[in-house]
């Protein structure tokens, strides 16, 4: 039997993170690239590029793959359902898929699981957004039911006049909005599942948002109840065995000790996660190695942690020559590991991320300032000041 054809939908940094775990199993993969110059087009030999919201462009490059899956959740699920219906092997299916690209599909599914909710509402006016924040308190988070992603598409309404402030948002139909939770961190909640119902979750892990984009991630979380780390792994679990997930799932979480389960669950996203990102080092099996066991229905990887984890992002900064930084970057702080995307520097844009696993005595903040200074470097081509 020759090894699998893996086709990969999008061509972000998500997909070129695949192609060294393809490569060292052996698997062929293959990329959808939106660009010629996007992130794993640069690294993956066969990467055409294509419409991924065209059908032919879609049927076409499933032809010959033995499973095709994704980078990204905006491939339209009815073109999905087509391919399926001709006989392509898509992992996740649509009607999984459906609860990470609609946010309200989502929430009304989680409920019905019983499952840690904020206090919600779908409204299709501004009248219903004002009846919601006077019924529950202001201020509450307006959302997009589709495309947000890195704090785009969310609005926090302080009051009523905000809420009318808003009426613009409802030009493409109802919204989703919630009770901005009183949470003391965030967290995620990271499993994996195959086809046939082989699941595994990792370390629940604390992220940290600067303007809604992830900034880092601590691995484990520290100083969690080991009631609370068990219910929300457990609650990722049920969701992906509930939806019919394979891949990689992530549960962004907000905590809330002392408050019904000790969290709620935000967001969900099936494919994997800027929150996983530490796995690369400090796991046994990373996210995306896993990712590519679960949709082709091989065994899961071991998901044990090697040691607390700190994972750092750096986005586009001053420095637009990333490589003439890294001599220093590297010699500044050893055992930091680079993961640079190949993308061109935009401010804000994501273009890398480090990752720093602990020795035997490290603290999490001694950890946390060696990959702060390892990414300034490179982001900034100048050493982090005090």
């Amino acid at each position: 039997m020759s090894f699998p054809k893996i086709g990969v939908i999008g061509g972000g940094q998500l997909a070129r993170m695949m192609a060294p775990e393809a490569l060292n199993l052996g698997f062929e993969l293959h990329v959808l690239a939106e660009g010629p110059d996007v992130s794993a087009a640069r690294s993956v030999p066969d990467a055409p590029v294509g419409d991924y919201k065209d059908l032919e462009t879609l049927r076409e490059f499933a032809k010959g793959k033995d499973v095709v899956t994704f980078d990204h959740e905006h491939v339209p699920n009815e073109f999905l359902t087509t391919l399926i219906n001709e006989g392509v092997n898509i992992q996740p299916r649509p009607a999984a898929l459906i609860h990470a690209q609609d946010k309200l599909v989502m929430r009304e599914a989680i409920e019905k699981l019983g499952l840690p909710n904020p206090a919600w509402a779908k409204v299709g006016s501004v009248d219903e957004l004002v009846a919601f924040g006077n019924e529950i308190g202001w201020p509450i988070v307006l959302k997009t039911p589709r495309g947000g992603y890195d704090g785009k598409g969310v609005r926090i309404l302080d009051d009523a006049g905000q809420a009318r402030d808003s009426a613009d948002w409802f030009e493409n139909g109802p919204l989703l909005a919630e009770d901005k939770v009183d949470f003391s961190r965030e967290l995620s909640a990271m499993v994996a599942r195959t086809p046939s119902g082989q699941a595994k979750a990792w370390p629940v892990v604390h992220t940290i948002q600067v303007d809604g984009v992830c900034d880092e991630v601590i691995a484990p979380a520290q100083d969690i109840s080991e009631d609370t780390a068990r219910t929300a792994a457990n609650a990722a679990l049920r969701i992906a065995e509930e939806f019919g997930v394979t891949g990689v799932m992530a549960a962004e979480l907000f905590e809330t000790p002392g408050v019904g389960a000790g969290f709620v669950i935000n967001e969900l996203a099936m494919r994997p996660h800027n929150t996983g990102h530490w796995t690369m080092n400090g796991s046994v099996t990373s996210q995306f190695e896993q990712h590519l066991r679960a949709v082709l229905d091989l065994p899961l990887g071991e998901t044990r942690e090697l040691g607390v984890t700190v994972m750092k992002n750096y986005l586009g900064g001053a420095n637009q020559d990333l490589y003439s930084a890294f001599a220093a970057a590297l010699a500044a702080a050893p055992e930091v590991k680079v993961h640079a995307y190949g993308k061109s520097v935009r401010p804000g844009r994501k273009i890398g991320h480090v990752n720093v696993v602990a020795n035997a005595g490290q603290s999490v903040d001694e950890l946390r300032q060696r990959a702060d200074l390892v990414a300034a470097l490179i982001r900034d081509g100048v050493p982090a000041t005090a």
